[in-house]
Parts: C-alpha cells; structure tokens; sequence
C-alpha cells in the first residue's frame, strides 16, 4: 500500500469514528442566565439541566452558563436572535428591548398582591406576550416571577418626600426612569454589575429592587434599608429562541417543557425564599421597614402619572394590554368576592 493509500484509509477511518449513530441527530444547546450562587434560582436551572440531560439521553448536549458567563442581559437577547444562544431567563426590562410592551409588567401599582398577579398572568399575559414575543423570534416557555419590587438605601426610605434629589440607580428601560422621576430623585442609569461598587463609592445611595436580588447579592452589605413599598411586581421570561424550538420533534419540545420547572412552583419557592431571607434580616445585615396604609398611599399619588407616560412612551399594544389586566383584575376581584 503506497503511502498516499495509506493516508485516505486513514482520513477515513478517523472522519468515521466521529460519526453519529444512525437515525440520532445531536443539537446542541447552549442555556444562559445572570443567576447567583446558592439561590433557589440556580437550584431551579440545575434541576432542568439533570432533567432535560436524563430525558434527552445525551442527543441535545448541553452548556449550562447560568453564573452571567456570557455576559449582561442585553447580550444575551443578542445571543438568543443571533443563534448562539438556544435557552435564557431574561427580565422583562431586558426583553422590552425587542418587545417594547414588557416594561409595561414594571408599571407602578399595576397589582395589588401576588394572587392578583397569578390570575392575570396565567389567564391573560402569557397568550398576548406568547404572540408578541414570538414575533420577534422569541418562545415564552414559562414566566419567572422576581417578585415585588422594594426602596433600599444608606438610610431609611419610607415617604417619596424623602427621595427628593437623592442619587437613585434605575436599570433598563423607561418604567424604573419614570418612576424615579415621579419621585424627584436624581436619575443614574446603572447595569446591575455596577450596583455594589457605586453603592461603594457614592455614586448612587438607593435604588428598588425585589428581595430576591437585593438580599444575597451584595447590595444589601451597601445599602442595609429595605422600606416594603410593594410598587411594582418584578417579572423575568424564560425564553427561547424560536428558530431552535421550531426546529425541534413534538417529543423534544415536550421533554423541555417537563423539565423546566411549573410556574407555580418556582413561584412558590422564589416567594418563600424571600420570606426566608427578610426573617433573617437581621443576620444579613437588613433593616425592613414596613410602611404604613398611608405611607404607601403617598408613593402611590407621586406615581399616579407614571402609566399613561410609560403607555405613550412604549407605544405598540400597550394600551390595549393595559386595559386587559385592569379588566382581570376587576374580574378577579369579583370571583375573590364571590368566594367569600
């Protein structure tokens, strides 16, 4: 056998050990999310990891870059639209950048409890947001609740009166610029990275944000005052990209979607895991303030104009979604009454 025989066989031999088995086609998924380590939020993305692995048998192997390996949000919308990215938990400020209608979820005292949310989101948003977000090349497998969002600061925060100038971070889009303006505090516009060195250095010396991501991932240390203002009721997506979903069999698509845990579930546990670390406030070094019936009414009538702003601002469906979850909750209101 002359050498160059020898060198086809042995192409060959090597292009034919890395085949797949007959009939088994690998799809690799890369899944991304910006979740800290040893919350009930990592725990809920590693059960999915070993289910989702066990049922797929190793044919849909998997990245799991859950810890922001990939960087922020916004590049991980960028991910999920280019492709490189198959599976993330995205806020709804991050996703309003291609579905302007989620800042709208960020409205001030758009709910009044978390069983009013429940009722609203399950009936009502997950279709409308389902169509709006596949639009724009995105599958809504499940909501993933953040919770309600809260005042923190250097000291105590409990009237709008006292916010008056105070250097305040608000994340991405326009509902948390327009509530902090309502509030007359002084705008600064930061990544959520950046919140603990600002805290740090002055930059900023309040902010809101859900118990879930206030108590365990630094900010706390910098700002220890949580007044319970209740405003508005955070909400993440968990996405995917649509191109990779339709693409999958109805038994692939099925074994995601067992794997991942119920809403209600997630839900359960995030609100429990919150209740658990505001017990413990003192221990992480919290101050919780609860606010009174009247206090909460003055942050209340401060905000008063920040819907129909935000409405206009975002334009698209707004409005309509708008009258939809007010029609929810008039309706939820007299099933609750009914059962009384």
């Amino acid at each position: 056998m002359n050498i160059f025989l020898k060198f086809s066989v042995l192409v060959v031999v090597v292009l034919l050990s890395g085949c797949e088995p007959s009939g088994v086609k690998e799809r690799p998924v890369t899944i991304a999310g910006t979740s800290f380590p040893g919350t009930i939020g990592e725990g809920h993305w590693l059960e999915f990891h070993r289910k989702l692995e066990a049922a797929t048998g190793g044919r849909m192997p998997l990245r799991l870059l859950i810890h922001g390996q990939l960087g922020s949000e916004d590049q991980l919308v960028s991910g999920l639209r280019r492709g490189r990215v198959q599976f993330a938990n995205l806020s709804a400020m991050a996703v309003s950048t291609v579905v302007p209608e989620m800042a709208l979820l960020y409205a001030p005292f758009l709910f009044d409890n978390e069983a009013e949310s429940d009722y609203v989101y399950d009936r009502y948003l997950t279709p409308l947001y389902s169509e709006l977000l596949a639009a724009k090349g995105l599958h809504l497998v499940s909501w993933y609740e953040i919770g309600f969002i809260q005042i923190y600061g250097k000291e105590p925060l409990l009237v709008p009166e006292q916010m008056q100038g105070l250097r305040f971070r608000v994340g991405a889009g326009p509902a948390a610029r327009l509530f902090a303006k309502a509030i007359g505090a002084d705008v600064i516009p930061l990544g959520f990275a950046d919140v603990v060195a600002s805290l740090q250095t002055g930059l900023v010396v309040s902010g809101e944000q859900a118990v879930s991501l206030y108590a365990r991932t630094g900010i706390a240390g910098e700002a220890p005052h949580l007044a319970m203002t209740d405003h508005s009721f955070g909400v993440s997506a968990i996405v995917a990209s649509k191109s990779w979903w339709d693409g999958l069999s109805e038994a692939e698509k099925a074994a995601v979607m067992e794997a991942w845990p119920p809403a209600p579930r997630t839900r359960a546990d995030v609100r429990a895991e919150s209740a658990a670390d505001l017990k413990a406030g003192a221990e992480l070094g919290i101050r919780v303030h609860r606010i009174s019936a009247e206090q909460r009414d003055l942050w209340r009538k401060a905000t008063a104009p920040v819907t129909d702003k935000l409405i206009k601002t975002i334009g698209g469906r707004s409005a309509d979604i708008y009258a939809v979850i007010q029609a929810a909750r008039e309706e939820f209101r007299e099933s609750a009454s009914t059962l009384r």
